[in-house]
């Protein structure tokens, strides 16, 4: 080979790697943004806390049922919480008492 030939080759080569690099960035760039695109935008929720009286027959999973929504808690997650809270060794609760709870709204 002469070395025109040998230039040539090498001047093709660049060519057909320069377009497979703007072909893959083109690619993965426009998954990419898709991708982004598509992710839907969740508004932060706010933290409150509330004290609420106690009724004969609550439990902190009914309490949980109701509080927890949005909070991104599990209802397990969110009975510990309470409980962690409210300074309590163990899931018995009675009517009368009080009992800080954690909600989450805009």
């Amino acid at each position: 080979m002469n070395r025109r030939t040998v230039q040539r080759k090498m001047r093709n080569f660049t060519i057909i790697i320069l377009m497979i690099l703007a072909f893959c960035s083109g690619f993965f760039g426009h998954t990419l943004l898709n991708a982004h695109a598509e992710e839907k935008y969740v508004k932060p929720l706010n933290r409150y806390y509330t004290s609420v009286q106690l009724q004969q027959g609550d439990s902190l999973w009914d309490i949980a049922g109701t509080y927890a929504e949005g909070s991104g808690y599990s209802t397990r997650e969110y009975v510990d919480e309470l409980k962690r809270m409210n300074g309590l060794k163990g899931e018995n609760i009675h009517s009368g008492e009080f009992l800080t709870v954690v909600y989450f709204a805009e």
